[in-house]
């Protein structure tokens, strides 16, 4: 647990100072940055080579954070939360208080809550919503662990997380699905 520890110390001052680290969530290893800060958004659309039309989802350590970052959040989005079985990002609308390059033009924002121990603790110490998208150079496969991630990648950004690194797993992406304010549900990723 001390190395847990003080590896979330280290990330947690690289994102403070601006910087993108490399970590592993409850999914895949991903690319992460402050989702407030706009600079440290733009230098992943670079590093990943992607569009910044494309936004990225944000990770959170509890649904009570929900709050701040979005208008209006419709009741069941607290029910699928507490019954999905598996990581789960929702997409909802009218996002706030989030770097405006990672909102989607229709002014949406995609969000997980993670159960996941390191990136869970990672973002209730560092207290704000945390950038996370796949390792990978975009139009690329994800890597399905940290050994396949690109020296390009790796050498990109400001910290490399010394956790879960020999973990040869094959982890399954999240479940996607986009939350209207209305309470309309449209499944996108099972």
């Amino acid at each position: 647990m001390e190395n847990l520890n003080e590896e979330i110390k280290k990330a947690v001052q690289v994102l403070i100072d601006g910087g993108i680290i490399l970590y592993p969530t409850d999914t895949i290893w991903g690319i992460g940055c402050d989702a407030t800060n706009s600079e440290a958004v733009k230098r992943i659309y670079d590093l990943k080579q992607r569009d910044d039309s494309k936004s990225m989802l944000v990770l959170l350590d509890s649904e009570a954070k929900l709050n701040y970052y979005l208008e209006k959040i419709p009741d069941l989005a607290y029910d699928l939360i507490e019954m999905a079985e598996k990581p789960l990002t929702i997409i909802y609308d009218n996002a706030r208080n989030i770097a405006s390059n990672l909102v989607a033009e229709d002014g949406s924002i995609g969000i997980r809550i993670t159960k996941e121990e390191f990136s869970k603790n990672l973002c209730f110490r560092f207290r704000k919503a945390l950038v996370s998208t796949s390792a990978n150079i975009s139009g690329q496969p994800s890597p399905a662990c940290f050994a396949d991630i690109t020296d390009e990648i790796k050498s990109g950004v400001d910290y490399i997380v010394g956790v879960r690194q020999n973990e040869e797993r094959n982890p399954k992406p999240s479940s996607i699905m986009k939350l209207k304010s209305n309470g309309e549900i449209k499944i996108i990723r099972v």
